[in-house]
């Protein structure tokens, strides 16, 4: 063993880990139906959870995680299946468990095929905002004051605004122009740049970049994630239309960059 290099060694590390991974998988699907059957009683175990830790090394909390979602999944064979079966790991399954439904089982099974465990925490976060009725809105207007919300002014703005609105100043027309006048820009150079944005290199030059995050800022540009965005997505495949349109990208979070490939991935596969 002294012999092997590290990158070997590191190679036969990561190769048996992800096994040992697998065959956990495979062994924790198996415990419902050995406990239905009492298997670790006729083999001389106290219990299915002894029999768990001394044949396969698991622990309690596993087992009891396995069978808590294979009874869960009895009305959600699909995702039974994928449980039993060992094909998914425990832990993205029970993360979409409080939201499985008979309409939706297809669609969780293929998201937690695709995605990582953070990612399937992100989707699952979505799909429940998605699930909570709108606020009113207007509850929260004041006549005569700023819905700034949790916006904290620098003092000397702060100051410059109170001296305009005493002079009788329409603070929310003016600032509902400041807005307006930076959204018209904001489409104007995306448009220019719409028009040269035709590329053979998959680096999206700086000027694209330098308007997308003036236009979204420095998170993810989905509305109720507040993670910094690390990727910029195509939302019309660079590999279809060989350009960076800027009115087509959206900077996205890991997570949410991994969903959209995801959704990108199921929609090529029907289109196939």
């Amino acid at each position: 063993m002294e012999d092997i290099s590290d990158s070997e060694l590191w190679s036969r590390i990561v190769m048996f880990g992800e096994a040992a991974r697998k065959w956990r998988q495979r062994f924790l699907g198996l415990l419902p139906e050995v406990n239905r059957r009492e298997l670790w009683r006729v083999h001389g175990f106290e219990s299915v959870f002894v029999f768990a830790f001394k044949v396969g090394g698991v622990s309690e909390k596993q087992v009891r995680r396995v069978l808590n979602l294979e009874e869960r999944f009895r009305e959600t064979p699909q995702l039974r299946s994928l449980l039993v079966e060992g094909q998914v790991s425990s832990n993205k399954l029970v993360r979409v468990a409080s939201i499985a439904t008979v309409e939706n089982q297809e669609m969780l099974a293929d998201q937690v095929q695709l995605l990582s465990q953070s990612a399937v925490e992100t989707f699952v976060r979505d799909v429940k905002a998605k699930s909570v009725p709108p606020r009113d809105a207007s509850a929260d207007v004041r006549t005569h004051t700023l819905p700034l919300g949790n916006i904290e002014l620098a003092p000397e703005l702060a100051e410059r605004l109170n001296i305009l609105k005493e002079k009788g100043i329409d603070i929310d027309e003016l600032l509902t122009e400041l807005l307006d006048r930076r959204e018209e820009e904001i489409v104007q150079t995306k448009t220019d740049l719409a028009e040269v944005s035709g590329s053979l290199s998959r680096y999206i030059p700086v000027g694209i970049r330098r308007i997308i995050k003036k236009e979204y800022g420095t998170k993810c540009a989905i509305s109720h994630c507040s993670k910094p965005s690390n990727e910029i997505h195509h939302t019309a495949r660079y590999s279809m239309i060989r350009n960076h349109n800027p009115n087509f990208l959206a900077p996205l979070c890991r997570q949410h960059h991994e969903i959209a490939h995801a959704v990108d991935v199921k929609t090529q596969k029907f289109k196939r």
